[in-house]
């Protein structure tokens, strides 16, 4: 399976019972898989953090709850990637997603 220069980040607090469906949903990628995953755990007090571990996700922790926005700025910041694609830690990508948007990346895009 191919890399692309995508950073797949996900901001996380208190999401150890849903996180792992999300960060299968990358794995699950057609094609094309994001060169980083990245998970900022946003001050959790339960076991956010190593569950991102143990799906191979970079984990990036704040030392306390700052906020969505807080922790999507550290993803940002965090990635290496040129390309950002998004994905909140209570969702799933289908598998044909980065399949799908990659091709399109130069073109017009329709928000």
């Amino acid at each position: 399976m191919a890399r692309i220069p995508v950073s797949a980040v996900i901001p996380a607090y208190n999401r150890e019972a849903l996180l792992g469906r999300a960060l299968d949903s990358i794995a699950r990628q057609r094609t094309w898989q994001p060169a980083e995953v990245i998970v900022v755990d946003d001050g959790s007090t339960d076991r956010t953090a190593e569950v991102a571990e143990q799906h191979g996700a970079k984990v990036v922790r704040h030392e306390e709850n700052r906020g969505l926005p807080a922790a999507r700025n550290t993803c940002f910041r965090s990635a290496s990637q040129p390309w950002l694609a998004l994905l909140d830690s209570d969702d799933e990508w289908l598998p044909h997603m980065l399949e799908t948007l990659w091709p399109l990346r130069n073109g017009p895009v329709i928000v």
